[in-house]
């Protein structure tokens, strides 16, 4: 359930079922009953919380087992009687479709070929400049692969390699991202950062390159599930699938040779919100957009941080700071958020800033740029920028990001005791070339009482964090 459908939209409820409507599907053609019975209680459960939360639309919408069993028409019509309302059943082409329009909701700018790999197909679709390619639909689910293997792991990588092969995929995908989207691979994901330790335990946008996963998925595809190392981290439901997902990742990986695979928690759900919205919200900047709703929600002036942003802006401009698009992209999620944790009791305002921003559900966002986001609070409060002290996150960052982070968060130190958080102050503030050699931050008269001993402290600070030689001074 989400509070409304908009580019970044907020979930108030969510809650899974996996009732396994496609295990034996493969070999009967029908969905068993005990599956039925556990997915109209599912519905029936849901349509009464839907009800309870005051929903004011729903869209049920069902993939491959109830499109391809022989009694899938039977189950729709009571799955209907369940929820009071009709159900969409989606195509091949349509899963691959909302698939991918799920990763352009969750991801800035993406481009490669996404996965979703569901308990009965595997859809397989390109995306690029904002565009969707057509995708293919193949039975490659991991309970119809079980099945189809009759739980033969050596057959079911025969079945997913000659699958695989015969699409056009291995044609336009190599040297690109792969997009795993499906609760099979997220898991998968899960259990890969439990045993190297990875410091961030989020699923969307885990980057994993194949050198890196290639042993870690031979191990998953040889070893009994309850042995595996960090194995509490899976759900008892997902564990019997996950070497058939680790095969058909292995698949993936020998014959579309992709740069890097990148973990997607947006799949056809969201791809099928996303389908609804119109041109102008799709346009719009994911992050960008959930960064001025969370300003609203809990800084204590959104105007003032959007001055913020834009003297970011004019600072980076005169200092002749170089950024990438997508670092001033970061700066700018950064500057909208730089307040977000100031309710918080004063030693801990450092360490929830980072906790807050790295942790919340941000869309089109990195694991680098949550980290960023992050840390940029984190300076402001803490101070220090001692590479001893910093958090477990901050360290695999690229030294690059993290300077810029430094960099912000010491602006940031400057800016608010000169403002108290408050709007009026930042238009007013100009930056000159000093013919003394550096810049000057010029205050005007009528506001030189702010230009006290602690925001001149905090600017020498941010001269030594940027090395230049800069003076505050009011005239």
């Amino acid at each position: 359930m989400y509070e409304g459908n908009s580019r970044a939209p907020t979930q108030l409820f969510n809650e899974k079922v996996l009732s396994g409507l496609g295990k034996g599907l493969a070999r009967t053609g029908k969905l068993e009953d005990k599956a039925v019975e556990s997915a109209l209680a599912a519905l029936t459960r849901f349509a009464a919380l839907t009800r309870q939360a005051g929903c004011e639309t729903v869209y049920p919408i069902a993939t491959a087992a109830a499109r391809e069993a022989s009694n899938g028409p039977e189950f729709i019509q009571a799955a209907e009687k369940a929820i009071g309302r009709p159900i969409i059943i989606l195509s091949g082409a349509d899963e691959a479709r909302f698939a991918a329009e799920g990763v352009l909701a969750g991801f800035y700018a993406p481009d490669g070929i996404v996965g979703d790999l569901g308990g009965g197909s595997l859809e397989l679709v390109e995306v690029a400049n904002g565009s969707i390619g057509t995708g293919v639909t193949l039975p490659l689910g991991g309970l119809r692969l079980r099945d189809m293997a009759s739980e033969d792991l050596g057959k079911a990588r025969e079945i997913a390699d000659e699958h695989i092969a015969s699409s056009k995929f291995a044609e336009i995908s190599p040297g690109r991202t792969f997009y795993a989207v499906g609760g099979t691979w997220r898991n998968l994901a899960r259990l890969h950062m439990e045993q190297v330790g990875y410091p961030l335990h989020i699923m969307h946008g885990y980057r994993i390159t194949p050198e890196e996963i290639a042993d870690f998925l031979a191990l998953v595809v040889r070893t009994d599930p309850e042995k595996l190392t960090g194995i509490n981290v899976v759900s008892r439901s997902r564990r019997p699938l996950l070497a058939y997902g680790a095969v058909t990742m292995q698949t993936i990986i020998d014959l579309l040779q992709p740069a890097d695979i990148i973990i997607s928690a947006y799949g056809v759900r969201e791809g099928y919100l996303h389908s609804l919205l119109p041109e102008e919200e799709v346009a719009k900047d994911a992050l960008m957009e959930t960064a001025r709703e969370l300003s609203f929600l809990r800084s204590r002036s959104p105007l003032h941080n959007e001055e913020l942003l834009r003297f970011a802006d004019e600072t980076f401009n005169i200092l002749g700071i170089d950024e990438t698009a997508e670092e001033e992209r970061l700066r700018h999620a950064a500057s909208l958020m730089a307040d977000v944790s100031w309710r918080a009791h004063p030693d801990y305002r450092g360490s929830q800033g980072l906790s807050f921003t790295v942790h919340t559900a941000i869309p089109a966002l990195d694991h680098d740029g949550r980290t960023f986001l992050g840390l940029c609070n984190y300076f402001r409060y803490e101070g220090s920028f001692d590479q001893t002290f910093l958090p477990d996150p901050a360290r695999m960052m690229s030294a690059r990001l993290l300077e810029r982070a430094r960099i912000l968060g010491s602006l940031f130190r400057v800016v608010f005791p000169l403002t108290a958080a408050m709007p009026g102050v930042l238009p007013r503030l100009k930056w000159i070339q000093d013919p003394r050699g550096g810049f000057t931050l010029m205050v005007p008269q009528d506001l030189g009482d702010l230009a006290g001993d602690r925001p001149r402290a905090r600017f020498a600070q941010f001269s030594k964090v940027v090395e230049r030689t800069l003076r505050l001074e009011v005239s």
